[in-house]
């Protein structure tokens, strides 16, 4: 069987984005009726969730989301098995994906990610590193073609030409807009505090046409279809909290920021927030504040996530 990972947003092609915007519609819409749809109950399915960074959303998402499909889920941490006792990471890939049908997981260096994968027998999902996070874009651009929607229905023509705005660290979620621009054919405004800039190189960008850097962060939120942040202190960081609240400080999205955005523009944030720094509680509270759909968002795509890797596409 040919396995597919998915460890980078670029792993998949513009016309398995459009097919996963579309079952994540359907699938959201079974969740809303209160109506089963469970793919993965005969026969059972088994989801094993590791996690060496702590998280809240990608636990809750993820764990609902396969009982939901009518699987069941495995949750291991670095600390209750031999992950964290020097087992080496190829010889655990070896023996948990001989008990699995999917893996998940949340850690630090994508190169660990990228080992797991290499030598496991079943689908490996990326819930976080430190350099990409494609299930939370997943659910960003989901949400935004939801609020958004194109005339023509397709998905992908909601996203074509437009203009995300990003405000903060050069961070995971910035490489995966980069990679999201490049593959779907929108543009990135970036803005980062000196010293903290994307790195195109790492993120695999091979067409610098996707995105535009601004040394001003008001500049770039100018026409912007969505503005998005993301916390100044990533996991893995906390040493440096004081000197990126210094530096950061002029990278909080305000009302001013998305006041020069355009009209309609939607605000997004990955969670946890600070309100007072990152953003402004006038903004991630307000009306063009879509938070809580993008947060909820990520349960809907990881579903049809997961449904795609292990069973292709449905009708």
């Amino acid at each position: 069987m040919n396995i597919r990972h998915y460890l980078q947003f670029k792993d998949l092609g513009a016309d398995e984005y459009a097919y996963l915007f579309a079952r994540a519609a359907f699938i959201k819409a079974k969740f809303k009726a209160v109506e089963k749809h469970q793919p993965f109950a005969d026969p059972d399915r088994t989801l094993a969730m590791i996690f060496e960074k702590a998280s809240t959303r990608t636990r809750v998402s993820f764990e609902a989301g396969m009982y939901q499909l009518g699987g069941s889920v495995v949750h291991l941490t670095t600390g209750d098995s031999q992950l964290g006792r020097a087992e080496p990471i190829e010889d655990s890939a070896k023996v948990i994906s001989r008990m699995v049908d999917l893996v998940m997981i949340r850690t630090y260096e994508q190169s660990k990610l990228e080992r797991f994968a290499a030598h496991s027998r079943v689908p490996v999902i990326n819930g976080l590193t430190n350099e990409f996070h494609p299930c939370q874009i997943l659910a960003d651009l989901f949400t935004l073609v939801e609020h958004r929607p194109a005339a023509s229905g397709n998905p992908l023509d909601a996203l074509r030409g437009k203009v995300v705005a990003w405000v903060g660290d050069g961070n995971n979620m910035a490489n995966t807009w980069l990679q999201a621009a490049e593959l779907l054919g929108f543009t990135v405004h970036v803005s980062t505090p000196s010293g903290y800039e994307v790195d195109a190189k790492l993120a695999g960008i091979t067409n610098p046409a996707g995105y535009k850097v601004f040394s001003d962060p008001k500049a770039a939120c100018q026409g912007a279809d969505l503005v998005t942040t993301d916390v100044w202190t990533s996991m893995g960081f906390e040493a440096e909290n004081e000197v990126r609240r210094a530096a950061f400080a002029q990278w909080c999205v305000d009302e001013a920021m998305m006041a020069v955005a355009r009209p309609d523009a939607l605000f997004m944030h990955c969670l946890p927030a600070h309100r007072g720094e990152e953003v402004s509680a006038e903004v991630i509270d307000g009306p063009q504040s879509v938070v809580w759909d993008e947060a909820e968002n990520r349960m809907h795509v990881q579903k049809a996530l997961m449904e795609y890797l292990l069973l292709g596409r449905l009708t």
